[in-house]
């Protein structure tokens, strides 16, 4: 059976829609996008939003709600009935023209705030880990046929791009988790139960249930966490998202792995 790494290269090798193209990390294309060109917005309609946990963790500041508030509001969580993985995408408008619910004639009302894959675009970038658990990497350029922005004189790297957008915190947060998203035994078929699910919603989207429970002394003592470590994962948000990484981890493989044995 392959490993998770070997179908990524094989990936790699496949064809890609017309227009969709490979950018190697030294190629520059020109992109630009503001509230004077004809298509402004059009990218934020009729289109699928998977958010990542750090999405969530964001937008739910922005807005000023809890995440299990913000879930309840903007998202559509679907829960894969075979025994994958929850899956969160924002909740679209019933407009007919399936918009984002954050955008107006103005723009992004939540532009500083706004999902990883918003912040990308037109650059696509696709992540697998490998068997020694390094991310390997690839950007492609997406041109849509509403999008002007290729005929804006800026041109950028994608280090650049990434960099101009914000994009840094976000992709170094979102590697992190495919420690989980692509582990060896979900690649083996693996299924999980309903108590598994709903552990991976609290640890990384719930940020707020999440703390309450790290916070009480039986979980320090349990998880031999010294006073230091405790206040430092409860004190940030993103100390708070890289130990519930850890934590499910352990929870959803390790534990079941050696249960296996006994």
């Amino acid at each position: 059976m392959a490993r998770c790494s070997d179908l990524f290269f094989i990936y790699l090798s496949m064809p890609f829609p017309d227009n969709v193209t490979r950018l190697c990390s030294r190629k520059r294309f020109s992109f630009g996008c503001h509230p004077k060109m004809a298509c402004f917005t059009e990218c934020c309609r009729e289109l699928e939003l998977l958010l990542t946990p750090y999405d969530v963790l964001r937008l739910s500041k922005e807005l000023k709600m809890h995440s299990a508030e913000f879930i309840d509001h903007y998202v559509v969580v679907e829960d894969d009935e075979k025994g994958g993985l929850p899956q969160l995408y924002l909740g679209m408008v019933n407009d007919g023209r399936g918009s984002c619910p954050f955008i107006s004639s103005r723009g992004c009302r939540v532009y500083n705030s706004r999902p990883g894959a918003c912040r990308a675009y037109p650059v696509g970038r696709g992540t697998m880990l490998d068997a020694n658990g390094q991310v390997h990497e690839i950007h492609v350029l997406v041109r849509e046929e509403h999008c002007q922005g290729f005929t804006e004189p800026d041109s950028h790297t994608v280090s650049e791009w990434f960099e101009n957008q914000g994009l840094n915190d976000y992709n170094n947060i979102n590697d992190a988790v495919l420690s989980l998203l692509q582990h060896e035994q979900i690649h083996q078929g693996m299924t999980f139960t309903r108590e598994q699910k709903d552990n991976f919603m609290l640890a990384l989207y719930k940020i707020e249930e999440f703390r309450k429970m790290v916070a009480s002394a039986a979980f320090k003592d349990k998880y031999g966490l010294s006073p230091e470590e405790h206040a430092e994962i409860l004190n940030d948000d993103l100390n708070l998202l890289r130990f519930g990484i850890s934590w499910l981890e352990n929870l959803l493989f390790t534990q079941r792995h050696e249960q296996q044995f006994f």
